[in-house]
């Protein structure tokens, strides 16, 4: 058995510009994993089924991380006026991922457009703008300019989550980089935290190992206790299936 359990991470394509086209992610999601003991692996996108369940059948354990929206029609909607960019081989890419993981119960993390991957996969659907479709008048995104670790809101829990227990908290103060978020909740999860105005933070299977998604970015503020010891537990999962 490893010391360290292998975790993918989907990347997202990088186009040509000065440099040729790339795969990338960033950086402290592989910091934050490395903290917590884990071995990233960064998984490029692909339109190769039989390659990607390769990468898929030896890891421990998967984290969902952020970026940019999931196209509508994989949540059976058409998009409306302020949606951002999309990447259909992104989400084609990473919905088989999460799909696969629920499947098998392998562990997973998701962060951010992760919690909205996992949703859409398993059935849920989107906001495709918070504030467009008049659901909240908080800007939940970096329009303003703040910086990606600011503390912006309140996320009450759950006591009786996963999550709650696993960071031994039930009222958080986190940062907020998105304009999407959940807006029908997949069959086979369930809502477990919530910001004041009702938009919905956190959601975790229960009939899973460990399956937890969060709308916030807890690898950019891992100093902080709590997000350490989310990041440690889902180490923890991934382990025991290594």
């Amino acid at each position: 058995m490893s010391a360290y359990p292998l975790v993918g991470l989907p990347t997202l394509a990088i186009p040509p510009g000065p440099k040729p086209p790339r795969f990338g992610i960033n950086q402290s999601y592989v910091r934050a994993l490395v903290a917590a003991g884990c071995a990233p692996v960064l998984i490029p996108v692909l339109d190769d089924d039989e390659r990607l369940r390769a990468i898929y059948e030896r890891l421990d354990g998967i984290v969902l991380p952020g970026g940019a929206d999931i196209a509508p029609g994989e949540y059976r909607e058409e998009p409306i006026g302020d949606l951002n960019v999309v990447e259909a081989a992104r989400d084609r890419t990473e919905l088989m991922l999460a799909r696969w993981a629920f499947d098998d119960d392998l562990p997973v993390l998701g962060i951010c457009r992760g919690q909205q991957v996992l949703n859409v996969a398993l059935g849920g659907s989107l906001w495709q703008d918070l504030r467009y479709q008049g659901i909240t008048s908080v800007e939940h995104s970096d329009a303003d300019g703040r910086a990606r670790n600011a503390l912006t809101h309140r996320v009450r829990l759950d006591p009786d989550s996963r999550l709650a227990q696993l960071i031994d908290e039930t009222d958080i103060q986190v940062n907020s980089l998105h304009h999407q978020a959940v807006k029908t909740i997949a069959p086979q999860l369930r809502v477990t935290g919530k910001s004041d105005d009702g938009v919905i933070e956190a959601l975790e299977s229960s009939d899973r190992r460990f399956v937890i998604a969060v709308q916030w970015h807890p690898e950019e503020i891992d100093e902080l206790g709590w997000v350490r010891r989310l990041f440690q537990g889902f180490a923890r999962a991934a382990q025991t299936t290594s």
